[in-house]
């Protein structure tokens, strides 16, 4: 009976053993598939990162982004920002964020990162609001009537978002014979040397030949 006993109990610690030796070896197990797979989402992160900068770099990056819902847009900009875009209000002369801003860059739409206008083309008539001679493209706006504040005048609005950025006026003194009248609430500004790092270092050659 003694030994029946022994003999038990001795199998209970080889069982106990063993099992501590499987658990170890599964832990083991476990770390080192826990690192491989850390360091294989580590790879492809810097390997998403290296193909993004070149993307940047070679002016292919995708920099726009989709028109969010209309109660998405109101939670994401400030009250003015959407006021003017989307109630198509006009902000305050000389109070407002760009009409004195003389760096070197483009401006954005507010909404969906579309180059709209550039600095290049940016000049100061005494309006208090920022004041361009043309688009950056002729696509990246478009033109309606606007017979509002019983007011004949001619609207300036944003293709992508379809935001109200202001209007357009004949001048003659802008060398292009047209004032285009736009709200810094409807626009975001990129100084030359961050272009390159937000996708936008196609837009750079304009620049580099001011210089």
């Amino acid at each position: 009976m003694t030994k029946l006993r022994f003999t038990v109990k001795l199998r209970s610690r080889g069982t106990v053993f063993m099992n501590r030796i499987r658990h170890k070896r599964s832990s083991q197990l476990t770390l080192w598939l826990g690192l491989a797979a850390a360091v294989a989402v580590m790879a492809g992160f810097l390997h998403f990162t290296s193909i993004l900068a070149e993307k940047k770099k070679a002016g292919t990056y995708n920099y726009l982004k989709s028109v969010p819902s209309d109660s998405t847009l109101r939670s994401q900009l400030k009250e003015e920002e959407y006021r003017v875009t989307r109630m198509n209000e006009t902000e305050t002369a000389f109070r407002n964020k760009y009409w004195n801003n003389t760096k070197p860059g483009i401006y954005v739409d507010i909404i969906t990162n579309d180059p709209l206008f550039s600095s290049l083309d940016k000049f100061d008539n005494g309006t208090g609001r920022p004041t361009f001679t043309k688009p950056i493209t002729p696509d990246s706006v478009f033109e309606q009537p606007d017979n509002s504040h019983d007011m004949q005048r001619t609207e300036v609005r944003a293709k992508l978002s379809n935001s109200h950025l202001g209007h357009v006026f004949a001048d003659q003194t802008s060398p292009s014979g047209k004032r285009y009248a736009i709200n810094s609430a409807a626009l975001r500004f990129i100084p030359t040397d961050q272009m390159e790092d937000e996708g936008y270092s196609a837009y750079l050659a304009a620049f580099e030949k001011k210089e």
